[in-house]
């Protein structure tokens, strides 16, 4: 929740939050994995490089927060594979 998030897309990400709790609290036997984008997400090329961290916002070394498109879907398609935080949470950056 910064002044420099914008707004058209606070909905989205305050109704993502929602479904995150959902997720967390159910007792479900449904087995689910949230994959958390980096603050800037953008078109780039593939380096097939990333970190994953959990609950906190992955930064740099200079506080950046960044991972392109392409790399966000390899970290997602080897979630997908690997299946190793099934029922939590993720998040993936540079």
């Amino acid at each position: 929740d910064t002044p420099e998030f914008p707004a058209e897309y606070k909905d989205e990400v305050i109704a993502q939050g929602e479904a995150l709790d959902v997720f967390k609290h159910s007792s479900s036997p449904l087995n689910w994995t949230f994959i958390s984008p980096a603050a800037e997400i953008f078109p780039g090329d593939k380096l097939n490089q990333y970190r994953i961290g959990a609950e906190q916002l992955i930064t740099d070394e200079q506080g950046n927060s960044r991972i392109s498109v392409a790399d966000y879907a390899v970290a997602f398609v080897d979630e997908i594979e690997k299946a190793a935080h099934i029922n939590k949470r993720m998040g993936v950056a540079y």
